[in-house]
Formats: structure tokens, C-alpha cells, sequence
């Protein structure tokens, strides 16, 4: 199936290349997506020629089909990413993965695209695109569910009123994009009373006074528009702040806290092992094992030992800073 990513880069390419405005190259991965925090903590001197050692393109994957992506601009000093998965896309993770990321590229402006693929056309000035009107929530979970017995359940938390919890599989659109037929479907699904456990995405909504209040951890396409889905709604965005969503719902919502010792530690320990030596050129070894099979270009570029132990040491980089030592 792939993990599709997207990177734009500023660069070698000059005016004139192909993927957007002049000065910028537009690279994907089949693979590319499962990962990218992980890669991206190795700094800017390892990671720029390893994500344009990508093969080149000039359309964009489906904005339902990319699941991670990266704007690079050199000459402005700015990173702009998403992700779908990964420590970065973790409650327990997420902003130990963020802060690495600001220390692992000194000098430069790292920034989360909520909107995903459709932000990185908006910052480069291109079309967004069209929004998908169509919706797949994800079903409402029973309190004994199997997934609610993982630390990192995959969940989105839905607290209405005063008085309602109901909890989603978080595998499909945010419940958020529903607008309000998201009530009438949990009408009758199992009441949680409160969630205390960790969850990617989550919803309050206040009947009374017609007003939401949605966050994610992730993107979602078009993510600035999805007010729209809620007429005469007063809808705001949190964007990761679940924070907010505590407060809103009374608590009913209730993660617990992010160690940020234990996330930095862990964060920076998967980074190492995934630099943890060369790379070996995947495509290459396909088409000579198989000389008549169909290969596709969508496999990352080979990573020499030299450049693993310079990724290596810019993680090592990175931690000491955060930590301070």
C-alpha cells in the first residue's frame, strides 16, 4: 500500500522547476511517510540531500492519499511538516519531538501544517485544491474496547454538554468533519463518563450555546475551512492544544501529563536507531532481483555510513540542547 509523503524543497532546481514557484523541486516517497520526524531530527546538513535524493515530480499525490510532508525554503530558514504518525503525531511525544526538531535545525523556524498537503499549496501560492464533502467518521467504541487497553490508544474523545463522553477509533476523517450529525450518530453509542487515557484527536461541543471546540495531532486537508461544516456554529480551532479540550469538557477528558525527560530520552533514542547506519539503495536491489518485474521510483535514496554518523551526532546535538547539558 505505501506510506506517501511529500517533500518541497528550495534549492538546486533554479527557476523554472518542476513541482512550484521558481527556486523550488518537488520530491516523493511511496515510503517516505512512516518515519519523517525521526529522519528530520538529523538537521538540516543530513536530511536536505537525503530528502532530494527522492525522485523528482511535478503533480501532487491525493490529499487523501499522503500521509506525511515537508517544506524546506533554505533561503528563508523554514520548515514546515506534517505527519500522520510517528512520536510527533503522540500525545506522550508530540511536543518533546517538536522541541528536538528546533534544536536539531538552529536558526530556523520550524511550524506544523494542520491542513497538511493542502497547506504546502497554500504557502507556495497554488491552488488548495477542492475540499472532499464526503466523510467516514470512525465508529464509537465500547468502554471495554480491546484498543482502550493500549497507553497509546488510536482514539478520538467527543465530550458533549455537561454530561456526555463517547470515544472513536480515530482511523478515519476527524469527528469534527461531521458538523452536527456527529450528535444524532452518538445518540445512542456507549457513554464513557470520562477518558483519562492519552488520544490523538478530540471534540467538545456545546449544544446549548452552538459552539465546538476541535483539536488533532495530526492534518486534516482543508483543516481551516471545517467551520463551514457547522452553520450558525461558533467553531474554534485548537489545533494541538488539547489542553483546551480539558478545560471545555471539566475534565471529562483527562490524559495524563507528557513526562518530558522520558519523551526526550525516548524520542532521541528512536532517532539514533533509525540513523543507525547506512542504507542500502531498496530499489536497486529490487530490480536486480527481479530484471522483469515492474519497479516503482518511490524507494528513498541510499544513506552512506558517513552520512548515518553525522545524523547520529546532530541527534546527540539536538537532546544536549534540550536538556541543557
Amino acid at each position: 500500500m505505501g506510506n506517501r509523503a511529500v517533500f518541497v524543497l528550495s534549492g538546486p532546481g533554479g527557476p523554472g522547476s518542476p513541482g512550484g514557484p521558481a527556486g523550488h523541486t518537488r520530491h516523493r516517497s511511496s515510503y517516505g511517510a512512516v518515519g519523517l520526524d525521526l529522519d528530520l531530527l538529523a538537521g538540516p546538513e543530513a536530511v536536505l540531500p537525503f530528502l532530494r535524493g527522492h525522485v523528482r515530480e511535478d503533480d501532487w499525490y491525493p490529499d487523501d492519499m499522503v500521509e506525511a510532508g515537508v517544506l524546506a525554503d533554505e533561503a528563508r530558514r523554514l520548515l514546515l511538516l506534517f505527519a500522520s504518525e510517528g512520536p510527533i503525531a503522540s500525545l506522550r511525544t508530540r511536543a518533546a519531538t517538536l522541541e528536538l526538531l528546533r534544536c536539531a535545525w538552529p536558526g530556523w523556524e520550524v511550524r506544523w501544517l494542520h491542513d497538511g498537503q493542502t497547506g504546502l499549496r497554500t504557502h507556495l501560492g497554488l491552488d488548495p485544491g477542492e475540499r472532499d464533502t464526503d466523510v467516514y467518521p470512525g465508529p464509537a467504541l465500547d468502554r471495554d474496547d480491546e484498543e482502550l487497553a493500549d497507553p497509546d490508544p488510536l482514539v478520538a474523545v467527543v465530550t458533549i454538554g455537561q454530561d456526555r463522553c463517547h470515544v472513536l477509533a480515530d482511523i478515519d476523517d476527524h469527528p469534527a468533519e461531521e458538523g452536527p450529525a456527529l450528535l444524532e450518530r452518538l445518540r445512542d453509542a456507549p457513554e464513557h463518563g470520562s477518558h483519562r487515557l492519552r488520544a490523538d484527536a478530540g471534540i467538545h461541543v456545546d449544544p446549548e450555546r452552538r459552539r465546538v471546540g476541535w483539536w488533532l495531532n495530526t492534518a486534516r486537508a482543508h483543516a481551516g475551512a471545517l467551520a463551514g461544516r457547522w452553520p450558525g456554529w461558533t467553531v474554534e480551532f485548537w489545533e494541538d492544544r488539547w489542553a483546551e479540550h480539558e478545560r471545555a469538557s471539566g475534565g471529562r477528558f483527562a490524559p495524563p501529563a507528557p513526562d518530558r525527560a522520558a519523551a526526550l530520552a525516548d524520542v532521541r533514542d528512536r532517532a539514533l536507531e533509525r540513523w543507525a547506519g547506512p542504507r542500502g539503495d531498496v530499489r536497486a536491489r529490487l530490480v536486480a532481483a527481479l530484471p522483469h518485474a515492474t519497479i516503482g521510483r518511490g524507494f528513498g535514496p541510499a544513506v552512506p555510513a558517513e552520512q548515518a554518523a553525522a545524523a547520529r551526532a546532530a541527534v546527540r546535538r539536538a537532546y544536549a540542547a534540550a536538556v541543557g547539558t
